[in-house]
């Protein structure tokens, strides 16, 4: 089996892209959901969040959620606003937020291949969130989210691209959030051996974002091969949906932290016990750090930098991580959060939002103190994939983010 190969893509009819594309299904609530299909009868949000269908109040995971995002999928294919590639193609998408582009080919990875690991994961995943993707692709008999992958870049496959940045795009068109997506059509069969076979000479690809869907494709996988007396390998259950970019192309932001509480302690003992680990400077406005080992805190309407003690790093590939470093030295010892993705006491902001939002959160009184990272490197995450080790929750925050529609997987 290749690493990856093309596949019949069902996209929207050149028309009809603007109204079909949508924002990825977790990064939006059902209401904001609602709001944003309102009005807008081919958004892919019928597919995704397909709750916002029915009444008020019903459960996400209710089947009738399920059955109804199949009912839509079927019924946008049968009114021509979905149709399906004739024959296998890749896909370039260009994605342009704030001036910056990152380009991406569209493909199907081995989920064999991810099972071996050679498509590498770095975090664990949530059996809950994974049962949902399972039960989504299982209805759809598609998967509409693609998986965020990353490579090592290559000279070969950036000719190629750039051949084909010259020419007439297939979509071009610009989110409501002001990121222009734009794809491509790689058709040409000597394109499409050219890149399969690039691919396949590559050691490993790494899941940037996407891990529960990767999972619950791979789970699909297993139910359809176990069901089928007639089971080849070649079937497209085989394989899921990924965009994979280059490394040089990447950008991940800070993911900062917000604690509701300081654990009983006084502001003079909680600053004691951070001493212990950092040396604690006050600043005189919002800190950014610019360096690993460095922190910002805000508390009590002040900001302060933290530096943790040099000798407190690590020579280890998780553990070095300024994730790790912030939550072993502090918000483990000393504010008595041990489980990050249980303890409702933190919650955690993308970078994309800003400090403001750390100070709006503290100043409000809903939380305590707030934390600000450096960003993780993307070297860092594939050091800890290659290590087989998962990071901390909440490590990396990918911007900009992938739409929803724009070309899905249909399964045998």
């Amino acid at each position: 089996m290749p690493l990856i190969r093309p596949f019949a893509g069902l996209r929207p009819q050149t028309q009809y892209a603007e109204d079909v594309v949508a924002p990825p299904y977790d990064v939006l609530n059902t209401e904001e959901a609602r709001a944003r299909a309102e009005g807008r009868p081919w958004s892919f949000l019928h597919i995704s969040k397909p709750e916002i269908d029915l009444p008020p109040g019903t459960d996400p995971y209710d089947e009738a959620v399920y059955a109804r995002g199949a009912e839509n999928l079927r019924r946008m294919i049968d009114e021509g606003i979905l149709r399906q590639d004739t024959k296998p193609c890749y896909y370039l998408y260009r994605l342009i937020m704030d001036g910056r582009a990152q380009v991406g080919l569209v493909a199907v990875g081995s989920v064999e291949e991810y099972e071996r690991n050679r498509i590498r994961r770095h975090e664990f995943t949530r059996p809950d969130k994974e049962d949902d993707r399972v039960r989504q692709i299982d209805a759809l008999n598609a998967q509409t989210g693609p998986v965020f992958l990353t490579y090592r870049h290559n000279t070969v496959i950036d000719e190629l691209v750039q051949k084909y940045l010259d020419t007439e795009p297939e979509y071009d068109l610009t989110a409501d959030d002001g990121v222009q997506h734009t794809i491509w059509v790689i058709s040409d069969d000597a394109d499409i051996d050219l890149i399969t076979r690039t691919f396949d000479n590559m050691d490993h690809l790494y899941i940037a974002d996407g891990h529960h869907r990767s999972a619950a494709a791979s789970r699909v996988a297993a139910m359809r091969k176990a069901a089928n007396p007639d089971h080849t390998g070649e079937e497209s259950y085989n394989y899921f949906q990924v965009v994979m970019f280059p490394d040089n192309q990447m950008k991940i932001l800070d993911y900062n932290r917000v604690v509701r509480d300081m654990n009983g302690l006084s502001k003079k003992d909680f600053l004691a016990a951070v001493e212990k680990h950092f040396q604690v400077t006050p600043a005189n406005g919002p800190v950014h750090p610019q360096q690993r080992g460095e922190f910002g805190m805000y508390l009590d309407g002040q900001w302060y930098r933290l530096n943790i003690h040099p000798d407190l790093i690590p020579d280890d590939p998780v553990g070095k991580l300024d994730v790790s470093l912030l939550h072993d030295n502090l918000i483990e010892p000393v504010l008595g959060i041990s489980d990050p993705r249980r303890d409702k006491r933190i919650d955690f902001v993308g970078g994309i939002r800003g400090l403001g939002e750390l100070e709006r959160r503290v100043d409000s009184g809903e939380m305590a103190l707030a934390f600000s990272l450096y960003p993780t490197s993307l070297e860092d995450l594939m050091a800890v994939a290659d290590a087989e080790k998962v990071m901390p929750p909440k490590s990396t925050w990918f911007e900009p983010k992938l739409a929803d529609g724009l070309v899905s997987h249909l399964l045998d």
